[in-house]
């Protein structure tokens, strides 16, 4: 089984979906060449008007990279690899042509709090935690999710939630700014009542609106920082002091 899955709908929205439940829905390389995929085919498909991002199951949304898939990255340049692989392809969601929201099925940590913020819109499940916790391992974001979380709510608040590396309940993270809207029951009846609205608008309509916003991108050097921001994280998962934050998380 692929560890990713792709539905479009008839009204234009696409939905694609982590599907790795057993390994709370862990991005490897195996799910980056799947969002990579799917970026490509949201980009050329006219009838794509949308692209809403969630995890399989009721656990977890995303938590984040493999930890025991990517632990044998010892070295600055093994970590830059895969860390600015998956860097670009979030700065790619960013700027993707039409709207994105990322749905929070369950639980975000770590990377999957960066993917979500990588997308314009966030819902999420009531009782739901997310937390951006790379500094308790010894690293920062790594896929240029500091970044990306500055453009999304206040610089202020969000350099409090990187630093402080905790998990927040989604209600502290809407109260911050970061979550547009918390839902109860289905995840595939939230996704498509939150963009309902959304995709009853013209296709260019959508695509204008999201066009200013990718040029306030663009004079705000994101895609630079993000680059910058890598290679500070890729530095630090050289140190010895993040192999041993993984080693003891690997042994709980």
């Amino acid at each position: 089984m692929k560890g990713y899955s792709s539905t479009k709908y008839k009204n234009g929205l696409l939905l694609w979906k982590i599907d790795r439940p057993e390994k709370w829905n862990a991005i490897n390389f195996e799910v980056m060449d799947g969002l990579e995929l799917m970026l490509d085919e949201a980009e050329r498909d006219p009838s794509i008007k949308a692209v809403a991002i969630t995890g399989e199951g009721e656990r977890s949304f995303c938590s984040g990279g493999d930890v025991a898939e990517f632990h044998h990255l010892k070295t600055e340049e093994q970590a830059y690899s895969m860390l600015s692989r998956m860097g670009s392809l979030l700065y790619r969601l960013a700027v993707l042509p039409k709207p994105t929201v990322a749905v929070l099925n369950g639980v975000a940590l770590g990377g999957g709090c960066e993917l979500a913020a990588a997308c314009d819109m966030r819902i999420a499940k009531a009782g739901t935690n997310a937390g951006f916790i790379q500094g308790s391992l010894a690293i920062t974001t790594g896929w240029g999710g500091a970044s990306l979380l500055f453009e999304r709510m206040n610089p202020s608040l969000a350099l409090q939630i990187l630093t402080e590396a905790q998990l927040l309940s989604v209600q502290e993270l809407s109260a911050y700014g970061f979550i547009n809207q918390i839902y109860d029951g289905d995840t595939l009846h939230a996704v498509k009542k939150f963009t309902e609205q959304i995709l009853s608008r013209e296709a260019d309509v959508l695509k204008s609106y999201k066009a200013a916003l990718i040029e306030k991108i663009h004079k705000g050097s994101l895609k630079e920082r993000m680059a910058q921001e890598i290679r500070r994280c890729a530095l630090l998962w050289s140190k010895e002091e993040h192999h041993r934050a993984v080693t003891r998380f690997l042994k709980r």
